[in-house]
């Protein structure tokens, strides 16, 4: 089978991604340490673990028989190693992993060669979610990122360009397949068309609307990634949380899934997905479109300044044509918008990591962990790398009681509280989730995709 992808890369072992292409590359020949499945959690590399009644001490088993593809068993030492590796690494942006600060005070031990041990001063269920964003690799002896304990092993790479998978003795799905990277969708979308490429992934990247051709399978699913708006909630207008409500009633998001995104969006009503632990519990609705609602919460509040709204050119796609939407919905309910444009995408990032963020910067949220995102971007406790100013005693306190939840139950019901909480008083401006694309060829069976983005193959 041929698959033709936006990028054709494995990250080391150090960098965690949510590229699409990517993840759908290492789900083929790496492993998760655990499996997320819409806001739970299922076996992967750990086939069993269990924890003490008040959640600080955890142990997580590795499956018989995790062997990686040049033979090596793979042992708790790898496991340690590999997070070890994360702790002390830095993104793309140069800015230390929010990880090694969930994990500051964690003891990580081999308690066997199978058995993983953490121990934690609080309650640390959320470990189930940091651990499911961990693909466990190792270099080869050419110092390629390409040993996995997975499906497919990595017959040949050339970065940026192809890779060959070869399927392990024993599995399910096709002996061979071969990833092409072509960048654009459209030329994407002409492979599969050609017959260059059996199936093709993140079609929801053309330029024009899709036909949808009913010659080929199509999949779709509704991303966890939020795109949206930091509200600056440390100084100027945005202080005030009726003007936070003001402008989320002012934008007709379902007009901007329609217009922008050629209905390939679904509108966001908190901080997360649908599909984030939460948020099934919470069944919340996206706030509603009301213009004079808006104008009635602004009319309590200082309108005079002119508000700086800051945009990159890319990631989020779109951002610019989003941007010019916004700034026209909030100039009607009478604000007066800049807009700003930031050429150099590196850059805007460390400038929101700095809060130079102007009033209101569009940004997207990847983390399918509701837990990361609350300490991350929310929490005034923690004050993260992505915190923005926002302050509610009534949120911190809900925060709180949901980091210290431990079964799933409570976990969910606690991080519901939040979600609603964070619908009432919102800190920021809240848009869409993007819709991932892939078609096939017909007769082709075991393709999907989740709601990562990744394309599955059975």
């Amino acid at each position: 089978m041929t698959i033709s992808l936006e990028k054709v890369d494995f990250l080391p072992a150090t960098r965690v991604t949510d590229d699409t292409s990517v993840l759908t590359l290492k789900n083929l020949a790496f492993e998760p340490l655990l499996k997320w499945v819409d806001g739970f959690i299922q076996p992967a590399l750990f086939s069993e673990w269990a924890h003490s009644p008040d959640g600080r001490q955890w142990r997580f088993t590795i499956r018989d028989g995790a062997v990686f593809h040049d033979g090596k068993p793979c042992v708790a030492d790898d496991i340690i190693a590999f997070i070890d590796g994360i702790l002390e690494a830095v993104d793309t942006f140069g800015m230390k992993w929010s990880y090694a600060r969930y994990l500051k005070d964690a003891k990580i031990t081999a308690e066997a060669a199978n058995v993983v041990r953490v121990e934690n001063p609080r309650p640390i269920a959320d470990i189930l979610d940091i651990f499911s964003e961990f693909y466990i690799s190792r270099f080869d002896a050419a110092g390629r990122p390409i040993l996995g304990t997975g499906r497919y092993r990595v017959a040949a790479f050339e970065p940026l360009k192809r890779a060959v998978l070869e399927r392990v003795n024993g599995v399910a799905g096709p002996l061979r397949i071969v990833a092409l990277a072509e960048k654009h969708a459209d030329a994407r979308y002409a492979q599969l068309k050609s017959g260059v490429a059996d199936a093709v992934l993140n079609l929801e990247g053309s330029e024009g609307k899709l036909d949808f051709d009913d010659v080929f399978q199509w999949g779709k699913a509704t991303n966890t990634l939020s795109v949206m708006y930091y509200l600056n909630c440390s100084q100027g207008l945005f202080r005030s949380a009726d003007a936070r409500l003001a402008v989320n009633h002012a934008v007709d998001r379902a007009a901007m899934a329609r217009e922008i995104f050629h209905g390939l969006a679904v509108p966001s009503s908190t901080i997360v997905s649908p599909f984030h632990l939460g948020m099934a519990k919470a069944n919340l609705a996206p706030i509603a479109h009301d213009l004079e609602k808006a104008k009635r919460l602004l009319d309590r509040v200082d309108t005079d300044a002119i508000i700086r709204l800051r945009t990159p050119t890319f990631m989020p796609e779109r951002a610019p044509e989003m941007s010019h939407f916004v700034a026209d919905a909030l100039e009607a309910v009478g604000l007066k918008v800049d807009v700003e444009t930031e050429l150099d995408r590196p850059e805007y990032a460390r400038q929101i990591g700095r809060k130079e963020m102007g009033d209101m910067a569009i940004f997207d949220s990847s983390p399918h962990s509701t837990y990361r995102i609350l300490n991350d971007k929310i929490s005034s406790e923690t004050q993260a790398v992505w915190w923005q100013g926002y302050d509610d005693a009534e949120t911190e306190e809900l925060i709180k009681k949901a980091n210290h939840a431990v079964n799933d139950a409570d976990r969910e019901a606690a991080y519901a509280r939040c979600l609603t909480r964070l619908h009432e008083n919102p800190p920021w401006l809240y848009l869409v989730h993007p819709v991932d694309v892939f078609a096939g060829r017909k007769g082709i069976g075991g393709l999907s995709i989740d709601h990562k983005g990744t394309l599955n193959i059975c």
